[in-house]
């Protein structure tokens, strides 16, 4: 049983019963058997399917917005976007099925053709940070391909998951097609993992899980997508425009109060640029309204829980340097300030862990190697920012950071029409983009000879 509570009142809102093992493998029989009629539907009819799923998400917005304000404590424009998000990620993969071409290949003595086969049966499984687009970034692009999804989604908030599954056989996908199984991870997450009848597991999380996770796929050899931590550089040039830099820095890493792995939490600033860049730094994050996430004012919600504050707290244990902090409210809640720690040496434990609350370390450098030099030095690679007016040194950096995903003059990281995911220790594989329905398919190759006999 798992007690379900708002994260900025620190109320219960209800107990949730944790799928059991047989309950998880129950669902997964049931994608099982549902797959051959789905693999089955016309391209057309799957398409028409998907975009029926996308209008009524649609029509159920708001109600998925209040359930993300209250069971994640996103604020209120947040969750408004990210139930959007699902059903712009459903709307763009329901024009997969009638495009998930293969190819025709010159050979000699005959004709040589290509075919995107489904893997089967998916196993989906979520983080509590952003349930609901995570959620859709996996399971949209499955199902144009042909699969079935089992779905389970983080147990601190699984309530979106859930009201998605039962929006989905409003739209008419066919029982099975889709299954939710609200359970922890070690127990309904681990079948997933390792129940034969799973062709491949989508993850985002944590690198020590998804580590585990790439263990348990061997078992069977199972196919998988990792999208794990990240510690991403926010590097700002003195060439720059540092007026916009600096008010754009607050939320590139105190969005959705910092848990988020593309978090820009290492902000590197040229030694030459600081003292300027500092002040104008210190405004920005002065004005970061920090509150009631139902407020249509508020920026930045609290965190999940208690055990996650007491986490976050615990970064700031008097051997690092705070150089200012933002306000939050007074009373309930798991509230933490958004603080700026200057200044940070680059192997600092602050400017190398996932702190993964909305916490950012003021790096300084001097030119750009030592920037690049800086920015490479960690063992993620999700995400990162370039601010500068030269465009040589604007391609230059980009091409040398190490990162999967990167923005010049502004902290964009994630379009569902573009590939998303993260090098080194930030996961394996890509997420969302016109190519992501293949990576759930198998490539078969047919040889039809036309040599006359």
């Amino acid at each position: 049983m798992t007690t379900l509570v708002d994260p900025s009142t620190a109320e219960v809102i209800s107990e949730l019963p944790d799928a059991t093992e047989d309950e998880t493998a129950a669902a997964i029989g049931r994608a099982a058997a549902a797959f051959p009629a789905w693999e089955a539907v016309a391209p057309g009819d799957r398409a028409r399917l998907l975009r029926r799923f996308a209008q009524v998400v649609d029509d159920h917005i708001d109600q998925l917005a209040a359930i993300e304000v209250r069971n994640a404590g996103h604020t209120i424009g947040n969750a408004r976007w990210e139930a959007g998000n699902v059903r712009d990620v459903l709307a763009y993969y329901s024009g997969a099925p009638e495009r998930l071409s293969g190819r025709q290949i010159p050979v000699a003595g005959g004709l040589d053709v290509t075919f995107h086969e489904p893997l089967g049966v998916v196993g989906v499984i979520v983080p509590w940070n952003f349930p609901m687009p995570i959620a859709a970034w996996g399971m949209a692009p499955a199902l144009a391909a042909g699969n079935t999804v089992v779905l389970k989604p983080a147990e601190l908030t699984p309530l979106s998951a859930l009201r998605l599954g039962e929006l989905a056989r409003e739209a008419g996908i066919p029982e099975g097609v889709l299954e939710v199984v609200a359970g922890t991870g070690p127990v309904a997450g681990w079948r997933l993992v390792t129940d034969e009848r799973v062709a491949k597991v989508c993850f985002t999380g944590s690198v020590p899980v998804g580590k585990a996770i790439m263990a348990g796929c061997a078992g069977s050899l199972k196919r998988f997508t990792l999208e794990l931590g990240g510690k991403s550089a926010n590097i700002v040039f003195a060439d720059a425009d540092l007026e916009a830099a600096a008010a754009s820095a607050p939320m590139s890493v105190f969005d959705n109060a910092g848990q988020d792995c593309c978090a820009r939490s290492r902000l590197l600033v040229q030694s030459s640029a600081l003292e300027g860049f500092m002040g104008l730094l210190e405004d920005a994050v002065g004005s970061v309204v920090v509150g009631d996430p139902r407020s249509e004012a508020t920026q930045m919600g609290p965190l999940i829980s208690e055990a996650h504050r007491d986490r976050v707290s615990g970064y700031l244990d008097g051997r690092v340097d705070v150089a200012f902090r933002g306000r939050v409210p007074q009373g309930p809640g798991w509230w933490f300030p958004p603080t700026v720690l200057a200044p940070v040496a680059p192997g600092d434990r602050v400017a190398q862990e996932e702190i993964f609350g909305p916490v950012v370390s003021v790096i300084p450098f001097e030119d750009e190697s030592d920037a690049i030099t800086i920015a490479n030095d960690s063992r993620y690679g999700l995400s990162g920012s370039i601010w500068t007016e030269n465009l040589g040194r604007a391609l230059r950096v980009s091409r040398a950071v190490e990162a999967g995903n990167l923005s010049v003059n502004s902290h964009s990281s994630v379009r569902y029409w573009t590939p998303f995911g993260g090098f080194k220790q930030s996961g394996l594989g890509r997420e969302l983009g016109p190519d992501a329905p293949e990576g759930f398919t198998e490539t078969k190759n047919v040889f039809i000879s036309t040599e006359a006999r």
